[in-house]
This record gives structure tokens, C-alpha cells and sequence, in this order.
């Protein structure tokens, strides 16, 4: 059996090309050219908490790396650089090549280097450390937005819980027993999916797209920004509350997959909404902008080529801040049946 050492240089050692230093001593060396701040996040993911044992290890390798990238996406930063620390239960060679795979293939698009890392025994868990790079000032926060900003999306919503919900409805293996991602274990929902809806759905589960251009081209037309993985009635709440402003938002308006659209119309109301605002795993940009920017904005997404939806509007707070009211086509408040993913199981 290959030590950790050798599994490290088999599937994770790659010559650096910006990096001073990348893989294989006590710490990577990069450099910052002048004018440029450095964007660093982390997120882990735990086997039976962000995904069902038995995920494809391709796709996992891919989701490792994207949800990441989609945090520098949110603030409008170029990607750069990369850390991965894993947690497994044993050295599965083929298991790490389809793995290393799946997140190469995601890093090489985004022009990424891996410059370190670690490895270790234990439960699989699997973290990254991503660095990107912002014109100084220029980071796109979560707190910059205004009274009276129109409230965007980006793509689809509820594809991935959506997902969640069908693996769970269909016993795929590794789904009992776990908490899983998203919060969809709460929303009771079950629907049928035919099979091109259930592949399309589950793969927007495991192997989200990180709006990475997107969140470049939002530079001066954003006035805050985050990205959507606990779901959007959480998340936004978090928008909201930072800029100290409230959030109405239209339900009719919340974009769908016209591939799953039919699917979403069969379930009640509240279960819809659950799925759509609450489910999670989304990985979308939400973000807001002055009324004015509308056109440039759409401008921008055709020009990235994703679709953006203008679904709301930021209010002056009517209490303390960070209030997200959902409301249908007559004004009506809508509450959906779940409100957002929290590990601890506090509300946002």
C-alpha cells in the first residue's frame, strides 16, 4: 500500500507556474503584484453533512473545488491558488485518481494551482483553502447594497435540492442515516422525476458550477454580493442584515429549470418554496444593484453566458435588519418550509 507521501506526488504534485514555491516543502510562497489584495476562504465538506457516501469520487473531486471558487466568485476575485487537506478512511488508489480527476479538470479551467496540503486517516472529510485576487478596493461585499437595489440571481434555483430529494425518494446508496446537504430532509418532499430530470438534477447537486466570470464582470455594477449555498431565503437574510436593510423577494419570480419547472408545479406551494428558497446547495450568485444597472447586468450575464434574474428588492428595515420577506403575485406573504441550511440548527 503507497504511503502518504507517495499517494501526494502520484495524484496531487504539480509543477507551479505563478507560485514561488507549491507542493512538497512546509509552506507554499506565493506573491501579490502591486495594486492586488489577496481573497482567501475555506470550506470543508463532510461524508454524511455536504454529501451522501457513495458519491461519484469524480464528481466529488469537482465539488471540493467549486463550492470554494464559488466564495471567490461572490466577491468578484480572479482564482488563483489552492490547498487541499483530506481526511480518508483508507488509501483507495483508484478512488483518488477519479477524485484528483474530477478536481484538476475544475482547477485547469479556472487556471488554479494546487500548492499544498495534507492527508490523514480518519472520517472522509475533505477541505480547501482557495486564494484569489481583487484590484485593491475593489472587493464586491456583502454589505455595500442600498434601499431601493433591485435583488439578482444567478441561473436556476432548487435543481440541487430537487436532486437531494430524489435520491433520497429513490434509496440511492448512502442516503440513510445521513443529514446530507441542504436542508431538504426537512422539506417532506418526494417527487417523481423522470430519468433525464433525475441526471440533470442530481448533477446540479454534485457538481455545481461556480459563477466565477460572472462575479468578474460584476465589477461596478454590483453593490453587494454573496453566493447561495444554505439556500436563499438564509443566505440572503445575510446580505440584508450586513447592509443593514431588509429584503422582498417575489416568489413567482424565483427562476426555475424549465426542465424541472413541471416538476416544481405538481408540489404544494409550501413545498415548492422550501425547495426553491430554502434546499440549498444552489450555488448561484445573489446579488444586488441600483435600479439603473438592469440592463448592463443583463448584458453581463449573456455575455458570461448564464442567465440572471432580477427577483426582489433590498426595503429600509422595518425592525432590526436582515428581514426576508417572501410575498406572491398579490403581496401575500409566502413561508416556506424550510429556511435555510445551519449545521447547529439555528435559523439565520
Amino acid at each position: 500500500m503507497p504511503g502518504e507521501f507517495d499517494l501526494i506526488r502520484k495524484h496531487f504534485a504539480r509543477p507551479v507556474r505563478r507560485a514561488r514555491l507549491g507542493v512538497g516543502d512546509d509552506c507554499a510562497l506565493i506573491a501579490v503584484a502591486d495594486g492586488l489584495e489577496l481573497a482567501v476562504s475555506t470550506d470543508m465538506l463532510a461524508e454524511g453533512t455536504h454529501f451522501l457516501a457513495g458519491t461519484d469520487a469524480g464528481r466529488l473531486g469537482h465539488k471540493t473545488l467549486a463550492v470554494n471558487l464559488s466564495d471567490l466568485a461572490a466577491m468578484g476575485a480572479r482564482p488563483r491558488y489552492a490547498t487541499l487537506a483530506l481526511a480518508l478512511p483508507q488509501a483507495n488508489d483508484d478512488w483518488l485518481t477519479a477524485f484528483a480527476r474530477g478536481f484538476f479538470a475544475l482547477a485547469h479551467a479556472h487556471d488554479v494551482e494546487l500548492i499544498g496540503g495534507d492527508t490523514t486517516r480518519g472520517p472522509r472529510n475533505l477541505c480547501v483553502t482557495v486564494f484569489g485576487e481583487i484590484p485593491a478596493g475593489r472587493a464586491i461585499r456583502r454589505a455595500g447594497a442600498q434601499a431601493g437595489d433591485d435583488i439578482w440571481v444567478s441561473g436556476t434555483l432548487g435543481d440541487a435540492a430537487l436532486g437531494l430529494a430524489h435520491l433520497r425518494a429513490t434509496g440511492a446508496p448512502g442516503v440513510a442515516g445521513t443529514a446530507s446537504a441542504g436542508s431538504v430532509d426537512r422539506a417532506a418532499a418526494a417527487p417523481a422525476l423522470d430519468r433525464v430530470q433525475a441526471e440533470y438534477a442530481v448533477a446540479r447537486l454534485e457538481a455545481p458550477t461556480p459563477r466565477v466570470q460572472l462575479g468578474l464582470a460584476l465589477h461596478g455594477l454590483a453593490s453587494a454580493m454573496l453566493d447561495l449555498s444554505d439556500g436563499l431565503a438564509g443566505d440572503l437574510c445575510h446580505l440584508a442584515k450586513a447592509s443593514q436593510l431588509d429584503a422582498m423577494v417575489q416568489a413567482a419570480a424565483l427562476p426555475l429549470a424549465p426542465l424541472l419547472a413541471p416538476v416544481f408545479a405538481g408540489l404544494s406551494p409550501e413545498q415548492r418554496l422550501g425547495l426553491i428558497a430554502g434546499g440549498g446547495d444552489d450555488y448561484e450568485l445573489c446579488f444586488t444593484a441600483a435600479q439603473a444597472q438592469a440592463e448592463a447586468i443583463q448584458l453581463a450575464g449573456r455575455a458570461c453566458g448564464v442567465p440572471v434574474t432580477k427577483i426582489g428588492t433590498m426595503t429600509t428595515p422595518r425592525g432590526a435588519p436582515g428581514a426576508v420577506l417572501i410575498v406572491d403575485a398579490a403581496g401575500n406573504p409566502c413561508t416556506p418550509t424550510v429556511l435555510g441550511y445551519d449545521h447547529f440548527g439555528n435559523r439565520p
